[in-house]
């Protein structure tokens, strides 16, 4: 016979396992542990972080993290003020307030820089005044298009460690399990938001201007495109040349204002550029039998395992073939687009004395990815370094040379007009449709009927 029980602390013993007081048991253990009463460190988590050992950058990530707790399974996704605010912090770390001279020499640059630009490209000038920024401000101007690229990722792995939890517990605290995978999503999409943060962070002591590397990061409105100079780094990129100050000044700030006039004039070419590189992120998955592994493995005395596997990209799971069509059209278009800023920059700079060898300067800068872009390619797949930067830059010479600089300047004036890889590899078509001498589309269509023709009438083999 079973036995009925008055004892009402058996009732709350099953809703412990199944209920309310479950969640409550899970949500303070975290808590238990975010107040410095776990067994974490709440230093080597903010290590895990990629924090450095700072009293109040450990004090925000608690907090950040309790935030998320508080947030836990509402489905509202990671709080990017967090990413913000660790760039930002990162950037004024070790910035340095550019003097008044340094500015006054950098916007006279950007100045003779537009006016050399006029000799080499069609391509009309902008309607904005160039711009001075610190480290910070770029932070704060690009990071709403860093947000957009990485979104997608952020939510795949928060899901992803949400459900794993709820998998491996046992099937007793399912119920109350269920609001901790909401809980452990909102702290990884915190930890992960807090990566990019990092990420953008480096890249901003690191970048020379806002274009420098090849994505339209800034002016996302209509008629908001503008060159945009970084006076520390400048400084900082040309110290090591062997060349005087103003030449670096005068030439990055022509790459600049070439690259800013360029995604003004092909409005088009923003959005089909961020679109690829949505959909190479939006398709990105997480590898579940490595997470799982992890999560088995995980040793609350070594949380850097953690932050290793998010900034490794070792969670990434293998690219379709959709994410491979779509990168290899992302390194195509940054390919065409840094190509042709390289013709264009060198035909504007060729008075001065040492351009080539700054230009070679960019040119190993660029081959060489530095730990930020290294950083941003594990954390979402996505690499900034296009292999056939060369051949692409070989191209726009030789379709300059064929047809002069406005016939190949409009080739950006439509989408359907614009280089492709086939290009890359044999301009000929390409500097004939420059040229306007594309056969018409009658004689080639009378050629394909001609060898479809001679293919049918031709005798089959038994």
């Amino acid at each position: 016979m079973d036995r009925m029980s008055d004892d009402p602390g058996d009732d709350r013993a099953d809703d412990d396992r199944n209920g309310d007081d479950g969640e409550r048991d899970i949500r303070d253990m975290l808590r238990d542990f975010l107040e410095g009463n776990g067994e974490i460190d709440p230093a080597q988590l903010a290590s895990a972080a990629g924090l450095p050992s700072d009293p109040a950058l450990i004090a925000q990530l608690m907090s950040q993290l309790q935030n998320a707790i508080r947030a836990d399974a509402d489905g509202s996704g990671p709080d990017w003020s967090v990413a913000t605010n660790q760039a930002t912090q990162i950037a004024q770390r070790s910035s340095v307030v550019s003097i008044a001279s340094e500015r006054v020499e950098l916007e006279q640059a950007l100045r003779i820089a537009s006016l050399w630009l006029a000799e080499a490209t069609s391509i009309s000038e902008l309607g904005n005044d160039p711009q001075i920024m610190s480290r910070a401000e770029w932070v704060a101007a690009t990071m709403p298009v860093w947000i957009e690229l990485v979104e997608p990722v952020v939510g795949n792995i928060g899901t992803s460690m949400g459900q794993l939890l709820q998998e491996q517990a046992p099937e007793e605290f399912g119920a109350a399990l269920a609001n901790a995978g909401g809980i452990m999503r909102s702290v990884t999409q915190t930890m992960y938001a807090m990566q990019l943060g990092q990420v953008v962070g480096g890249l901003s002591t690191e970048v020379v201007s806002g274009g420098d590397i090849g994505l339209p990061l800034i002016g996302a409105g209509e008629g908001d495109q503008r060159a945009v100079m970084i006076p520390q780094n400048v400084q900082a990129f040309g110290a090591g040349l062997d060349v005087p100050a103003d030449e670096v000044r005068l030439y990055l700030a022509v790459r600049e204002i070439a690259h800013a006039r360029l995604f003004r004039h092909a409005r088009w070419l923003r959005l089909q550029f961020l679109t690829a590189i949505a959909e190479a992120t939006r398709g990105t998955s997480v590898d579940t039998d490595r997470l799982e592994e992890l999560m088995a493995d995980f040793d609350p005395s070594n949380p850097e395992r953690l932050r290793d596997a998010l900034t490794n990209g070792e969670l990434l799971a293998k690219r379709s073939p959709e994410q491979e069509a779509a990168l290899a059209r992302i390194e195509t278009t940054l390919a065409l687009i840094e190509g042709w800023v390289d013709v264009v920059t060198e035909q504007a700079t060729a008075r001065l004395p040492h351009a080539a060898s700054i230009a070679e300067a960019v040119r190993r800068r660029r081959a060489s990815a530095g730990p930020s872009e290294q950083a941003l390619a594990a954390l979402v797949g996505l690499e900034l370094r296009p292999r056939r930067l060369r051949e692409a830059a070989a191209m726009w010479h030789a379709v300059t040379d064929a047809v002069g600089a406005d016939a190949r300047d409009a080739l950006w004036s439509h989408p359907d007009l614009a280089p492709t890889a086939a290009d890359i590899d044999e301009p000929t078509l390409l500097i004939a449709r420059a040229a306007g001498d594309e056969p018409e589309a009658d004689s080639i269509d009378r050629a394909i009927e001609d060898l479809l023709r001679d293919d049918t009438d031709r005798p089959r083999e038994e």
